[in-house]
C-alpha cells in the first residue's frame, strides 16, 4: 500500500469527522479492499492518528492535530514537505530529525509532532509544546561553508514572518536571531543545528515552533502569545504550514544560489531589534549595547556604551527598556 492510500482513507474520515463511517462506505469511496483498509487504519492508529473503532465503523475524533495528508494535499512546493514523518509525541522533533538525517533522509524532509515532551528554545531553555501548536523540523543539505549555516536562522525567520503577515494579517517583527514577536510577545521560535563534515556541511536541522491554537499559561502571558489569542479564533494549521513551506522554499532557494543579501534586506525591514538597546547572553558573558544594524553576514552590530562597534554572531538577545539601562 502507498502513502496515497492512507491519505485517501484519512480524507474520507476527515470529511465526516466526528461520525462513524462503515468499512463498506470507505470501500465504495476509495475503491480499496476492506482487508487493505483495515490494515491501513491499524497502521495509522499505530502512527498516532486519533481514530476510534467500533463495530459500526471508524471515526476520526475531534482534534487540533495538523495532519500530514492535509499539508500534502495542496502543497505548492517542489521538494519541501514532500516527505513528512508524523508523531503523536516525541522528546523533540530535532532529535528525531537528527536520526533521520544521519540515515540519509532527503533535503526537505519534515518531522512533525502533535506534542513535544522536551522541546528546546534558544540557550537550551525549554519550549512548552502542547497539542495545538506547530512543532516541526526541516532537514536541509545546503552546499555551503559551515560559517554560512547560521544564516539559515535568518532565512527561516523571514519565511515565518512573511507567512504570518500574509495569512493572518498580523503585525509581526523578528527579534534577532530567532524569535518572531507580536507586540513584545513571542509567538514563534527557531532552533538551528548544524552537522559538518570534513569539507562543508553535511546537514542542517531547522526546528520551528509556532504557538497556534494553544492557551498560554498565565505565568507566560506577559512574554508569549498564540495566533488563536491574537485573532480570537482557531487557525487552520495545515494551510498555514503549506504557505510557510512555500515561502521557506523560495527564500531557501535564494540562499542556495548565493543571494543572501536579498534575504537580509527583507530581514532588516522586519527587524524588531535594530534600534533597540539590547542585552546579549553568550558563553563568554553578557554584552550590552544599542543594536545599530546587521552585517552582510547576518551578525548583529552593537554600538557599545564606549562608542565601539561589536559584531555578534549568536546569543540570547533581550530587548532592554531604556530606563533599565545601567
Amino acid at each position: 500500500m502507498t502513502q496515497m492510500s492512507k491519505d485517501q482513507i484519512l480524507n474520507v474520515l476527515f470529511k465526516r469527522k466526528g461520525d462513524y463511517i462503515s468499512l463498506d462506505d470507505i470501500e465504495i469511496e476509495i475503491d480499496i479492499s476492506k482487508t487493505e483498509i483495515s490494515d491501513e487504519i491499524q497502521s495509522l492508529i499505530e502512527e498516532g492518528y486519533p481514530i476510534d473503532t467500533l463495530k459500526s465503523g471508524y471515526r476520526l475524533t475531534e482534534t487540533k492535530i495538523v495532519f500530514p495528508y492535509e499539508i500534502r494535499s495542496n502543497l505548492q512546493t517542489s521538494y519541501m514537505g514532500k516527505k513528512i514523518y508524523f508523531y503523536k509525541e516525541v522528546d523533540s522533533t530535532n532529535l528525531v530529525a537528527r536520526k533521520l538525517a544521519d540515515e540519509g533522509a532527503l533535503e526537505g524532509t519534515i518531522v512533525l509532532a502533535e506534542r513535544q515532551r522536551s522541546g528546546k528554545a534558544s540557550g537550551g531553555k525549554k519550549w512548552i509544546s502542547p497539542s495545538g501548536g506547530v512543532w516541526m523540523t526541516i532537514i536541509l543539505r545546503p552546499d555551503v561553508e559551515p560559517n554560512k549555516a547560521p544564516q539559515l536562522t535568518l532565512v527561516t525567520g523571514v519565511a515565518v514572518a512573511e507567512t504570518l503577515i500574509q495569512e493572518c494579517n498580523l503585525d509581526v517583527e523578528i527579534k534577532w536571531p530567532n524569535d518572531i514577536l507580536i507586540g513584545n510577545k513571542k509567538v514563534s521560535g527557531i532552533l538551528t543545528e548544524v552537522k559538518t563534515k570534513i569539507i562543508g556541511v553535511e546537514y542542517v536541522l531547522v526546528g520551528i515552533g509556532i504557538d497556534l491554537n494553544i492557551n498560554i499559561p498565565p505565568e507566560l502571558s506577559d512574554t508569549a502569545t498564540s495566533l488563536q489569542a491574537e485573532l480570537e479564533q482557531e487557525i487552520r494549521g495545515a494551510e498555514l504550514i503549506q504557505k510557510f513551506l512555500k515561502n521557506f522554499e523560495d527564500n531557501y532557494n535564494e540562499f542556495k544560489t548565493g543571494n543572501f543579501p536579498f534575504i537580509l534586506n527583507k530581514w532588516r525591514n522586519l527587524s524588531g531589534t535594530v534600534g533597540k538597546y539590547v542585552e546579549l547572553h553568550r558563553k563568554g558573558g553578557v554584552v550590552r549595547g544599542e543594536a545599530v544594524g546587521i552585517s552582510k553576514n547576518g551578525r548583529l552590530v552593537l554600538e557599545m556604551d564606549n562608542g565601539n562597534l561589536k559584531k555578534v554572531i549568536s546569543g540570547e538577545c533581550i530587548h532592554i527598556n531604556r530606563k533599565e539601562k545601567k
